[in-house]
Parts: structure tokens; C-alpha cells; sequence
């Protein structure tokens, strides 16, 4: 037995853009097209997916965030308030050599609120990047980091307990 996908009546959800079963979108998001959302998933409010989006099962996306092509995001990923996710390393209004930089977040990893992700990065499996963190390079796995720039803090297990 399938569960049905929620799509709230306030949501923009792109006909070209496909939402896994029992995934639940909510106020005033935005999926735009050919973007591919897993499995029970929720999408928090005044969340924008950006086209050509891969977001794995079993994510939970919060309120508020801005996740842009060139995204990759494994099952299992939470992504806290705010956070906010670059696809340019040279951001101009106009530029005719425009190129999206990938990023990817593996699986189990932990995104902490209003952090940010400046594209070409790959956060780690089980990683957790604490609040307010602004990640310029690879986190490895099952590890926390924190600061601006980000920097590794200590060892996590899958849990994100602390390892001595």
C-alpha cells in the first residue's frame, strides 16, 4: 500500500518535477522542474528546490531553505532552518561562462541551522556541520565541524555522539 504524496495548496510544484510517496510539501515551497525528491520526505515551509535537484529518501529539509542546481543530497540528510546552499564560485548578475559547481551531501549528514555551503564540496557520510558554519571545503565522515570557515571539531559516531 502506497502512501499519498501532501502538497500544500500554497506550495509551487512544478509538473515536471517528480515527489516521491508519502513525502509531504509544505507553505509557500517551491520544486521546481525535473527536480527528483525521495521517499517520505517533508519540505518545511518557504523552501525553494531549485531545477535539476537530487534529494534522497527520507530527508528532512526545514523552514526556509534554498537548496539551487548542481545539489546532490543523499538518503537520510537533515537539513536545519536556513541553511543555504551556492552553486557559482564567481556569482556575477550577468556572465556568459556561467557554470554550476556541484555539490553533494552524503548520507546521514547533519546540516545545522543558517549554515552555508559554498558549492564544489561533498559533506561526508554521518557528518554534522554545526549552526552558523560556513563550509568552503570536503567534510570527511563521521565527523563534526564548526566555525566560519568550517573546521574540523572532533569524531562522530552515527548518531553524532561525540567519540573520545
Amino acid at each position: 500500500m502506497s502512501t499519498p504524496v501532501f502538497i500544500h495548496p500554497s506550495a509551487h510544484v512544478s509538473e515536471r518535477s517528480h515527489i516521491g510517496e508519502g513525502t509531504s510539501v509544505w507553505i509557500n515551497s517551491q520544486i521546481r522542474e525535473d527536480s527528483i525528491i525521495g521517499r517520505s520526505c517533508i519540505i518545511s515551509k518557504d523552501t525553494y528546490i531549485d531545477k535539476n535537484v537530487r534529494i534522497g529518501d527520507r530527508c528532512k529539509i526545514q523552514n526556509g531553505v534554498s537548496v539551487y542546481q548542481g545539489v546532490t543530497v543523499e538518503d537520510d540528510v537533515f537539513i536545519g532552518p536556513n541553511v543555504t546552499f551556492t552553486n557559482d564560485r564567481v556569482p556575477r548578475a550577468f556572465n556568459t561562462e556561467w557554470k554550476i559547481t556541484p555539490t553533494l551531501v552524503k548520507k546521514g549528514a547533519s546540516l545545522g541551522a543558517n549554515c552555508t555551503i559554498i558549492c564544489g564540496v561533498m559533506i561526508g557520510e554521518y557528518a554534522m556541520v554545526a549552526a552558523g558554519s560556513v563550509v568552503t571545503k570536503d567534510v570527511e565522515p563521521y565527523t563534526l565541524v564548526r566555525g566560519n570557515p568550517a573546521r574540523y571539531a572532533y569524531h562522530i559516531d552515527k548518531d553524532g555522539n561525540k567519540i573520545d
